[in-house]
């Protein structure tokens, strides 16, 4: 397995988190949203923290938890490849509106990650590399 590309600032409130789902995964539950298929490819998570972001998502990389987050259910069958911090003035939705054009991504979860705002969802997937910038 490659080395996790981590890329952090602490001073930064926004992250995304780069994964690839190295076969097609049936049925996962989701929390509370449901349980949904997952087709092998690339996945990234846009978050926010607003303090400790770097221990935020070092959570997120452990496998063994308590399940909190949305990510937190899909995170066991996901090999991380990339973190990317980000300074907070773009916004959440925003970065996450922008990095999923970028990599002409689609979403299928409605609801994941994006209780908090009215956006479709803050986890996208895409068959070909996903680029965080």
């Amino acid at each position: 397995m490659k080395p996790i590309k981590y890329s952090a600032q602490e001073s930064d409130t926004l992250y995304a988190i780069k994964a690839w789902l190295p076969k097609n995964v049936e049925v996962i539950a989701i929390g509370r949203l449901g349980q949904f298929r997952f087709p092998k490819g690339y996945y990234v998570y846009v978050g926010s923290a607003k303090r400790n972001i770097c221990a935020r998502v070092d959570r997120h990389l452990q496998i063994d938890k308590k399940k909190r987050w949305h990510i937190d259910y899909l995170r066991p069958y996901l090999q991380i490849q990339a973190v990317q911090t980000y300074p907070g003035a773009e916004g959440e939705c925003a970065l996450f509106e922008r990095l999923n054009q970028e990599n002409s991504g689609t979403m299928s979860v409605k609801g994941f990650g994006s209780s908090d705002c009215r956006c479709f969802s803050h986890l996208f997937y895409s068959e070909e590399e996903v680029l965080l910038d």
